[in-house]
C-alpha cells in the first residue's frame, strides 16, 4: 500500500490512513466519558473522575466570595447572553465549608497554594466548587463552560471529577495583523472572545505595517489621515480588490481603550506592535520627511524605501508615537518589529554612512542594533520592554529585549543561549496561521508552505538543544495570522480555526498529557459543534487522513469518518468532487479491481450547518509488477542532451534539436544555469530498483519537469509504479528560464531538477542517489 510521500513524513499519519482503510465503524467509539480528559481543550493537568453527575438548573445557586470580581461578572453575563439563565451571585462567607454548601462556588481560598493561573475544579453530586485567584479563577470557569452540553437545555448533568490545572507556559498568545487588512472592533473582539475561552492569554495586535497605520496618534494625524488608506493592492495571485479603490480603516485612541478593557476582562494582555524601522510606507507616506535620502547622484535603491532614517528628527517622532502608544497600553511589553529590514536605503544614505563613521558602526546591521537600542532604552525609561522579531540579533541584541522567534527556531535558540526570555513562533512548525492547512489546490489561496493541524499540535516550543538552564528563558509560544491573504472574517476564522485549539494545547498543556489522536478524533468534536453554535467558521476536517493519494492493490475497503457532530459524507466514483446530491456514505465501501484497471475514490464532508471540507482523492490501482529490462552496461551516470533555448513546456524538447549532448555522473543541472539564462535538457539512462514492490517518484516542479519510468509518466496525481527487481528505463526533461530580477522583499525563485523516490515499506522521500544511475 503505498501514499503520496510529501503528506507522509510521519508514522502516525499512515498508520491512521491505514486504519481508515481496514476498519469498520464509524468515527471513534469514545465518548467523552470514556475520554481521559473529558473533552477539554487544552488538556488539563490532572483529572480524577467520579461516579455521579450534578445537575445544573436555573435554580442552581452561585455563590462568590467577590461578586463583582471581573470573571465572576464574566460568567453572570455569559449565562444570561448564551444559556438564557438568569442567576444571581450571591456572596459566599469563606468561613464555611465549601463541602457542605450547595450550588456552586467560586472561591480563592486555598488558592495560594496552587501554581499562578493554576485552579482546582471538584464536581461532585452536591456541588462544584472553582478554587482559584484572578485568571486562575477565570479559566476554572471555562473549563466548567466546557462540561456544559452544547445545546441549550432545562438542566445541564455535569460529570464529576476533580480537575487540578495549571498552564505550561506564561506567555500564550495569538497574533492578529490587521494593516494588510482591516478588522473591526466587533471583529476583532470575537477573536479575542475565542482566545480567552481557550486560556491564551495575549493577543498580539499588529496594527502598523507598510500596507496601513491603524491606530490614531493625535500628534501627528497625517499617520491615519493618509497612512490608513491605499489604493488596493494585489499580494502574489490574489486579487482581493480593484486596484482603483481606496482601502483602510483605523481605531481611534477610545476604540483602543474599550478593546484594551475588553481583553483585561477577560485576563487576555494586549501587546501593540508598531513596526520599526522597516515595513514602514504607511507612515513614510504620511511624513516622507523620516525617510531617508539618497548619496547624490546615486540611483534610487533597489530595494523599496521603507527604512525610516534613523536621525535625531526621526527618533522624536517615534518616541511621541509610542509615548501615545503606551498611554493607551498598558502592557509591559512594546513589540517594535524590526524585521525585514533591507538595508539598501541606508548604504546609499550619506547621513547613515556619517552617522557609523561617527559611532564607530561597521555595518548596516550593527547600524540596526543602534536604532534598536536607542528605542528599547527609551521604552525601558518608561517602565516598559521591547519585544522584537528575531533580526533584532543582527548587530548585536538590545540588552534587556524578549526576541519573537519567527523565521525558524535558530534565533529564540540563539537569544536563550544569551540568556534573553524568547517566543517561539516559528514559521516552519505550524505557528503561522497564514499558510495553507493542506496540500490540496482546493484549498483557499493562503501564503507559502503549508502547516497541518497535526503539526501545529505537535511543535513543542523548548528546543532539546537549550540546556536545562537555557530552557527557562522559553517563556511562551505564538500562532500569527497575517492577513495579506484574508481579506474576510470568515476567511479569518478559517485560517485559525481549528488551528488555535491545536496552540492552546502546546501553550497549556504538559507535553505528557498531548494525544493528538485523542485530541482530533475524540475532543475535536464537541469544540466544532460550539464554533457552529457560535456560528463561527472553521476549516472541516476530511473524511480520511490523506487528501489526494494513489495505492496500488487489488483489494480495498474503506470506513469514512467525521469528527464533526451530525456531519454527512458524500463520495464519487466518477472522478468528480463531491456535492450534497451525491451518494451518502452509510458503511465501508469495498472495492475488488481487475487487473490493469483503475478506480477513483472522491469524499466530502458536509455539516449540518453546509460546512464543507475540501474533497480528498484516492487512486487506486490493480497493475502488476512491470518486469526489469535487460541491461549489462554496468556504467552509472546519465546520457544528457540539451538546447539553449526559452521552452515554455518540457514537451517541446521532444521536437528540439540539441545543441550537445554528455554523460552526468548525477541528476543535476545547475552547471548548465551558469552561462545559459534559457535551456532545456534531457537525460536518459537506467535506474537500479533494489527490490520488488510499489515505488513512489515525485518532481520538485512539474511545471518545468517530466519523469517517464518504462515510458510511463509519472505525475503529481499518478506517481507509483510496481516495479520489479532490477534495471528499469529512466527519461527526465527540464526546462529552466531564469527568473526576473528581485523587486523589494520578493525573491523570485525557479524550483531546481530534483526527482525523489520512497520505497516501498518505507515511509522517507529521498532524492534519487546518483548511485542508482547507469547509461
Amino acid at each position: 500500500m503505498i501514499f503520496k510521500p510529501y503528506q507522509l513524513t510521519k508514522l502516525i499519519a499512515f498508520i491512521s490512513f491505514f486504519i481508515s482503510l481496514t476498519q469498520t465503524g464509524k468515527a471513534s467509539a469514545q465518548t467523552n466519558t470514556d475520554d481521559p480528559h473529558l473533552g477539554i481543550i487544552p488538556a488539563p493537568a490532572s483529572i480524577t473522575k467520579g461516579s455521579g453527575t450534578f445537575t445544573f438548573t436555573p435554580l442552581t445557586s452561585i455563590k462568590a466570595d467577590n461578586p463583582k470580581d471581573k470573571a465572576v461578572l464574566w460568567l453572570k453575563e455569559y449565562l444570561q447572553e448564551n444559556r438564557h439563565l438568569n442567576i444571581k451571585i450571591a456572596k459566599y462567607n469563606s468561613k464555611l465549608k465549601a463541602a457542605k454548601s450547595k450550588g456552586l462556588i467560586l472561591t480563592s481560598k486555598g488558592a495560594n497554594k496552587l501554581p499562578n493561573e493554576g485552579y482546582k475544579l471538584t464536581i461532585t453530586p452536591r456541588n462544584i466548587i472553582i478554587v482559584g485567584k484572578d485568571a486562575g479563577l477565570f479559566y476554572g470557569i471555562q473549563t466548567l463552560l466546557q462540561l456544559f452540553p452544547v445545546e441549550n437545555t432545562a438542566t445541564y448533568k455535569l460529570p464529576c471529577a476533580v480537575i487540578e490545572d495549571s498552564p505550561r507556559f506564561g506567555y500564550r498568545g495569538m497574533m492578529l495583523d490587521v494593516s494588510r487588512h482591516f478588522f473591526t472592533i466587533p471583529q476583532v473582539k470575537k477573536v479575542i472572545e475565542l482566545i480567552a475561552s481557550y486560556k491564551l492569554n495575549t493577543f498580539h495586535w499588529h496594527l502598523v505595517d507598510g500596507q496601513g497605520w491603524r491606530i490614531e496618534i493625535k500628534k501627528y494625524p497625517k499617520l491615519t489621515q493618509v497612512g490608513a488608506f491605499r489604493q488596493q493592492t494585489m499580494f502574489g495571485s490574489n486579487r482581493d480588490w480593484p486596484d482603483s479603490l481606496s482601502y483602510g480603516g483605523f481605531y481611534t485612541q477610545e476604540q483602543i481603550k474599550d478593546v484594551v478593557k475588553f481583553a483585561a476582562d477577560r485576563y487576555i494582555n494586549v501587546i501593540p506592535e508598531i513596526e520599526m524601522p522597516a515595513h514602514s510606507e504607511a507612515a513614510l507616506r504620511a511624513y516622507p520627511e523620516f525617510k531617508c535620502d539618497t548619496v547624490a547622484g546615486q540611483k534610487a535603491p533597489r530595494d523599496i524605501n521603507n527604512l525610516y532614517c534613523p536621525t535625531e528628527q526621526t527618533f522624536t517622532f517615534l518616541q511621541d508615537v509610542l509615548i501615545e502608544v503606551m498611554d493607551l497600553f498598558p502592557s509591559k511589553y512594546i513589540h517594535i518589529g524590526g524585521d525585514e529590514a533591507g538595508k539598501e536605503p541606508w548604504k546609499q544614505s550619506a547621513f547613515c554612512q556619517a552617522l557609523m563613521k561617527e559611532k564607530g558602526l561597521k555595518d548596516e546591521k550593527e547600524l540596526q542594533s543602534y536604532f534598536i537600542s536607542r528605542i528599547e532604552k527609551f521604552i525601558n525609561s518608561k517602565g516598559r520592554s521591547i519585544i522584537g522579531w528575531d533580526e533584532i540579533l543582527e548587530g548585536g541584541l538590545a540588552p534587556n529585549a524578549t526576541v519573537m522567534s519567527w523565521q525558524g527556531e535558530e534565533g529564540g535558540i540563539n537569544a536563550a543561549h544569551q540568556k534573553h526570555n524568547v517566543i517561539m513562533t516559528p514559521q516552519t512548525t505550524g505557528n503561522y496561521f497564514d499558510h495553507y492547512q493542506s496540500s490540496s489546490p482546493q484549498e483557499p489561496v493562503s501564503f507559502g508552505r503549508y502547516a497541518t493541524l497535526e503539526e501545529t499540535y505537535n511543535y513543542d516550543p523548548v528546543s532539546k538543544q537549550l540546556t536545562p538552564d537555557e530552557q527557562k528563558y522559553i517563556i511562551g509560544t505564538q500562532g500569527n495570522l497575517w492577513t495579506e491573504y484574508v481579506p474576510t472574517v470568515a476567511k479569518l476564522q478559517y485560517q485559525i480555526m481549528p488551528r488555535v485549539f491545536a496552540l492552546s494545547e502546546v501553550a497549556w498543556t504538559q507535553p505528557a498529557n498531548k494525544d493528538y489522536t485523542n485530541f482530533s478524533e475524540v475532543r475535536l468534536a464537541k469544540h466544532f459543534a460550539r464554533l457552529d453554535a457560535m456560528n463561527y467558521n472553521y476549516r472541516v476536517p476530511t473524511a480520511l487522513t490523506t487528501i489526494d493519494t494513489m495505492v496500488v492493490g487489488p483489494h480495498f475497503v474503506y470506513t469514512l469518518k467525521s469528527v464533526v457532530p451530525g456531519a454527512k459524507i458524500y463520495y464519487t466514483l466518477n472522478g468528480r468532487d463531491p456535492l450534497d446530491t451525491d451518494l451518502q456514505y452509510d458503511g465501508p465501501i469495498t472495492f475488488s479491481i481487475p487487473q490493469n484497471e483503475k478506480r477513483e475514490l472522491r469524499t466530502r464532508v458536509i455539516t449540518p450547518s453546509g460546512r464543507r471540507s475540501i474533497a480528498t482523492r484516492t487512486l487506486m490501482y490493480n497493475k502488476a509488477l512491470i518486469p526489469a529490462v535487460n541491461y549489462t552496461a554496468n556504467q552509472q551516470g546519465l546520457k544528457y542532451k540539451w538546447a539553449k533555448n526559452t521552452f515554455t513546456s518540457p514537451d517541446q524538447l521532444s521536437y528540439a534539436a540539441p545543441q550537445d549532448s554528455a554523460i552526468s555522473n548525477k541528476l543535476d543541472a545547475e552547471a548548465l544555469k551558469k552561462d545559459n539564462p534559457n535551456f532545456g535538457v534531457v537525460y536518459d539512462g537506467y535506474v537500479n530498483i533494489l527490490a520488488d514492490g510499489t515505488y513512489n517518484f515525485t518532481l520538485a516542479n512539474y511545471v518545468a519537469s517530466q519523469l517517464f519510468i518504462d515510458g510511463v509518466q509519472l505525475t503529481e496525481a499518478e506517481y507509483a509504479l510496481p516495479l520489479a527487481k532490477g534495471f528499469h528505463q529512466i527519461k527526465v526533461k527540464y526546462i529552466y528560464n531564469a527568473p526576473p530580477p528581485p523587486t523589494g522583499r520578493y525573491r523570485p525563485r525557479v524550483a531546481p531538477l530534483k526527482v525523489y523516490v520512497t520505497a516501498p515499506g518505507n515511509f522517507e522521500k529521498k532524492e534519487l542517489a546518483a548511485a542508482d544511475l547507469y547509461y
